[in-house]
């Protein structure tokens, strides 16, 4: 069986009005990861990614390029060891 993780990202630089949010749901549904994203008030996004190691670990590389307008400045990653179980992954509002 392959190991499930959970990783909670907070990602800086010009991440929203950029499609971003979209762009990583598409991303997280053709990698088969559940979770969620959101912007913050503080023009940052965070999400969240659980599945497989792998899988979350490609979810992770890809926020650091992001939607094709985005210019990521930072990503902060933490693993957590356990949260809340997701079905699906969804855009926050």
């Amino acid at each position: 069986m392959t190991e499930k993780v959970s990783a909670y990202l907070k990602i800086s630089g010009r991440v929203q009005g950029v499609f971003f949010r979209a762009e990583t749901k598409k991303a997280a549904d053709q990698l088969g990861v559940c979770g969620w994203v959101c912007n913050r008030k503080d023009k940052t996004v965070e999400a969240v990614f659980q599945g497989g190691k792998k899988d979350v670990e490609a979810a992770i590389k890809w926020c650091y390029t992001g939607s094709p307008h985005a210019r990521v400045s930072n990503v902060d990653v933490r693993w957590e060891e356990e949260g809340a179980e997701f079905r699906e992954f969804d855009i926050r509002y």
